[in-house]
């Protein structure tokens, strides 16, 4: 059965889309923002808390032991999620962000030095920016910018200009969180691998939406966060190759990520404990195997081609909205709009779905860069999940229209 048949069976899964707001049912397309959690990732807190709750790696008694096995399961299953060659290769983390900046701090300070190159791409969130930004700020190296075009994709010509023996190494976002871009990174890796750059791809957008394979794409680098995932918050993956990793100091230190400690010398853990430093989210990251086990089920192809129908359905509604233009209209996109009304500021606009139960996003989305090449100050963004309906679209679509009525 289909996604598509079976969606009252799947909105059943997750409590929180039978709110009212204001009196309307929800019609939540927020999801870019994060994702709601299906019953089976609620249960497994729970459960967690009610039979199991205990540190792990460190105690003999059966609570810690069945702790420890519920989040190293977890940590096969991100493995086997991702087609990692090995669990030493994921590193649990609060999400996406500490995965970079982990990264910068660890890997990019050893192997930055001045005069280096860093390249990422104008379409970035600020957690893909900031923390190269104060990496070069410190090592005197050279954060470079590769540009997009009008449909909101990477130049990949001007990408190629840009990189050099120079090039130590190229971070780009693998869905646009703002456009909904999906950027071609076996291509990108590739080309920076043959000028010996190391290559990081945020995908916080894309493992919601589609398969990603480690060994397909090869890229250092990968991250990402489970919120996004239908996880809960507070966890998230960094991907690392396991050559390079044994090579990086560690980046936060105390309990777990030691083997002997004495004030004389200290021995650190094997990995993947070396980066995981003090108690984890335990039961977060047990919450993340169990929403992969969910997607796993409905089947990845399964919700791509359910999203792609939901976002072909939803561009054409919103295109012929007059005063409606969408920003970032990409050949390959995931399930993103981006929209600007010519007649009324996107604060207004988000205000006014979210008295008819629609929850939108309007900013500029943690992507202000991209916000100047388009001259707008901000966007209403409308984000799509399998747990979506065409006709939610459809009261998006109505309700887009009261508003340019009202303001009109």
């Amino acid at each position: 059965m289909s996604i598509l048949q079976n969606i009252n069976e799947i909105r059943n899964d997750f409590p929180i889309l039978s709110e009212q707001i204001h009196g309307r049912d929800l019609v939540y397309l927020d999801n870019a923002a994060s994702t709601h959690k299906p019953l089976q990732v609620i249960n497994s807190i729970s459960n967690h808390y009610e039979h199991n709750n205990s540190n792990i790696h460190r105690g003999v008694h059966l609570l810690s032991q069945r702790a420890t096995e519920n989040y190293e399961n977890a940590r096969e299953k991100v493995r086997n999620f991702l087609n990692a060659k090995s669990t030493q290769e994921i590193i649990f983390t609060r999400g996406a962000t500490e995965s970079i900046n982990l990264i910068a701090s660890s890997w990019g300070r050893k192997n930055i030095n001045a005069g280096d190159e860093i390249l990422i791409s104008t379409m970035e969130h600020h957690a893909n920016i900031v923390p190269w930004q104060l990496l070069c700020q410190e090592k005197g190296a050279i954060l470079k910018i590769t540009a997009i075009n009008d449909d909101g994709e990477i130049i990949f010509e001007e990408f190629e200009k840009l990189l050099s023996e120079k090039t130590k190494l190229v971070s780009i976002v693998h869905v646009s969180n703002t456009l909904g871009t999906v950027n071609p990174i076996e291509k990108i890796i590739e080309k920076a691998h043959s000028f010996g750059a190391k290559v990081l791809i945020d995908g916080a957008q894309s493992v919601p939406h589609f398969k990603v394979d480690m060994q397909k794409c090869n890229c250092d680098f990968f991250v990402f966060s489970g919120h996004k995932l239908y996880a809960p918050s507070g966890i998230g993956v960094l991907y690392t190759k396991k050559v390079i990793l044994e090579s990086m100091p560690p980046y936060q230190s105390g309990g777990d990520m030691i083997l002997s400690v004495s004030f004389e010398k200290t021995t650190f853990n094997e990995l993947p404990f070396k980066f995981e430093a003090g108690t984890p989210n335990i039961e977060g990251a047990i919450g993340l195997g169990f929403a992969i086990d969910y997607i796993t089920n409905l089947g990845l192809e399964n919700i791509k081609k359910y999203e792609d129908e939901l976002l072909k359905y939803g561009t054409e509604k919103l295109s012929q909205i007059n005063d409606l233009r969408i920003i970032g209209t990409a050949k390959e996109k995931a399930g993103v709009i981006s929209f600007v009304l010519d007649s009324v500021h996107p604060h207004d606009v988000g205000t006014m779905l979210d008295l008819d139960g629609i929850a939108i996003r309007t900013g500029h989305h943690c992507t202000e860069p991209l916000m100047k090449r388009f001259k707008v100050p901000a966007t209403s963004r409308a984000s799509f999940a399998f747990y979506n309906s065409f006709q939610e679209i459809d009261k998006l679509t109505e309700s887009i229209q009261k508003v340019i009525k009202m303001f009109g």
